[in-house]
């Protein structure tokens, strides 16, 4: 069953770029086969357009977590994984 992670990124703080902060995010060791990106710098606005992208690629399982943003450009994850869908 395919995985796949929102990671909601939340913080006045300017965050690096998508493709630098999916890398981070993947340092994480998050199991997932895909992570999409909710923050200013990603394309998506949204935690239902993130869901439905990862849907498209043919995730079963889809979770979401909050990550909030330092002032040295990273993501923290806060919290526990709420489970959308699967």
């Amino acid at each position: 069953m395919k995985t796949g992670i929102i990671v909601y990124v939340v913080g006045d703080d300017i965050v690096k770029d998508a493709t630098d902060l999916e890398k981070e995010i993947r340092k994480m060791e998050l199991e997932a086969d895909k992570i999409e990106i909710i923050s200013r710098a990603s394309g998506h606005f949204d935690v239902s357009d993130a869901w439905w992208a990862l849907t498209a690629r043919g995730m079963n399982r889809i979770f979401c977590v909050i990550g909030e943003s330092t002032a040295s450009g990273n993501v923290r994850l806060t919290g526990r994984m709420l489970r959308l869908c699967g």
